[in-house]
């Protein structure tokens, strides 16, 4: 099979699609699905909902693409799309709460986990944290916002995200220790 270019760069694609070209559109949506509905699913659970949500975040792509200035990336540019959809998909479906609690912590000693275990059950065992947390876990070590961004983002204050990630990271910490056990056989009863 003989796979034609249709258009010379990222720029005239976007052009012609953001002029309702339907086939510039489909070429956008074919190329970014796959990657979008990746950042879909790290927020929301169920595959069918994220399938869900990535198509409300396409719509809102391609009804705001003349918004879209060239500046940064296309694909970053899309990616907070999906991010705030995703968001706005949880806090509809139900509410998600967060702990307004300061807590004194090192950053340092949560950021190294060593675990053989493979990415899809560590997906698994991110899915498994509290909402409130694995919204920050994921804003905050997947796709590396700022704590002042998340606090913007989600509506709570600085100290509130960073307290949230620290209770996710040691959560998982703890979820990471007790699968490794399990894999190496000392399961403790």
């Amino acid at each position: 099979m003989k796979i034609i270019q249709f258009y010379k760069n990222e720029t005239q694609l976007i052009k012609k699609a953001a002029n309702q070209h339907r086939e510039a559109q489909h070429q956008l949506y074919n190329q970014f699905a796959p990657k979008m509905l990746s950042v879909c699913r790290q927020y929301v659970r169920d595959i069918h909902f994220a399938e869900e949500v990535m198509l409300g975040g396409f719509l809102k792509v391609f009804l705001n693409l003349k918004n879209f200035k060239f500046e940064g990336s296309f694909e970053g540019w899309i990616r907070r799309i999906m991010v705030n959809e995703s968001i706005s998909f949880l806090r509809k479906e139900k509410q998600v709460f967060f702990t307004e609690e300061i807590t004194n912590y090192n950053e340092e000693s949560w950021n190294n986990i060593n675990t053989e275990l493979e990415v899809e059950q560590i997906q698994e065992l991110i899915d498994s944290l509290p909402e409130g947390y694995r919204m920050v876990f994921v804003l905050y070590a997947v796709e590396g916002y700022k704590h002042s961004e998340i606090a913007k983002t989600l509506g709570v204050s600085e100290s509130t995200s960073k307290s949230q990630l620290f209770k996710a990271r040691k959560l998982l910490q703890q979820k990471v220790n007790q699968q490794n056990k399990i894999s190496n056989g000392a399961i403790e009863f």
